[in-house]
């Protein structure tokens, strides 16, 4: 796997060298307390918008933002000028939340070359870059064409297996006090507490002022936690954004395991009462 992350600077002088590099902004619109400020009405020269939350999705759920099916990501893939053999870099306006699921889905459609702007927007202006207040819009139509990795994903009946029998390491990015039930879910008809079995992790506390916090700290963040190494490991959130920041940080703390992402997370798992739940007791 290519090292997943790309500095401004490194961007910057891709860009001056190379012709096939596509730039993505796939910031979302929601805003949640943990995450950074947004900077609004700013972009980088020449990016395209990823929108994953309304187009790059199955629109055919009630759950959020769900991995759409190969012909729509292909297709939409293809319109907004994407090739087989471009590079592609993806970033967001808060630093780092939104970019490491964009990041995934392309590894997830098979597509390697793949990496996240390091501190996102914000790191980029602070590098004296400059930007823009509009996407680039006018695109040649590219010839992507992926194919969806299946062990990147896992179901919630597969979970509620491996949750059963121990058999995989089951990574909850969700807040302490959502995994403990302590509060109430943000999202309406959703039951509190957390998979059986599965270990939290909430997501900010693998980041350092919009970043991924360095490889030694994630290695001491994930050597507290009690996982077995010759385990799958697999993460969910509220709605499978989350978790796909805590797999980057896994990656980046050196883990080459099989890891996938559980896509409909406590939005699916909280709205099922057939499936079980665990409450942490104080």
């Amino acid at each position: 796997m290519n090292q997943p992350l790309i500095s401004p600077q490194q961007l910057q002088q891709r860009l001056l060298a190379e012709d096939n590099i596509i730039i993505l902004d796939a910031s979302i619109e929601f805003q949640i307390p943990s995450e950074s400020e947004k900077i609004k009405g700013q972009m980088i020269p020449g990016a395209i918008r990823f929108d994953y939350d309304k187009d790059f999705c199955n629109k055919h759920t009630l759950l959020p933002h769900m991995f759409p099916s190969e012909q729509h990501f292909n297709t939409r893939a293809k319109e907004i000028g994407i090739n087989q053999d471009s590079t592609i870099v993806v970033y967001d306006n808060s630093g780092t939340f939104a970019s490491p699921r964009a990041w995934w889905m392309f590894m997830a459609m098979g597509h390697n070359d793949v990496f996240i702007l390091d501190g996102g927007l914000p790191a980029w202006i602070e590098a004296g870059y400059a930007t823009e207040t509009d996407y680039r819009t006018e695109v040649k139509a590219g010839n992507f064409e992926g194919h969806i990795q299946d062990n990147d994903f896992v179901s919630a009946q597969q979970i509620e297996g491996y949750s059963t029998d121990k058999s995989a390491n089951i990574v909850d990015a969700r807040s302490q006090a959502r995994f403990d039930s302590e509060v109430p879910e943000p999202r309406e008809g959703l039951r509190s507490g957390h998979i059986p079995n599965s270990i939290c992790l909430p997501f900010a506390q693998v980041l350092k002022n919009g970043k991924l916090k360095s490889q030694e700290e994630l290695i001491d963040i994930f050597s507290t936690l009690e996982l077995t190494p010759s385990q799958p490991m697999f993460f969910s959130c509220g709605s499978g954004v989350t978790a796909c920041i805590i797999l980057l940080a896994a990656k980046l703390a050196g883990y080459n395991g099989e890891m996938g992402v559980y896509d409909g997370s406590w939005t699916e798992w909280g709205a099922n009462d057939k499936l079980p739940i665990a409450v942490t007791k104080k």
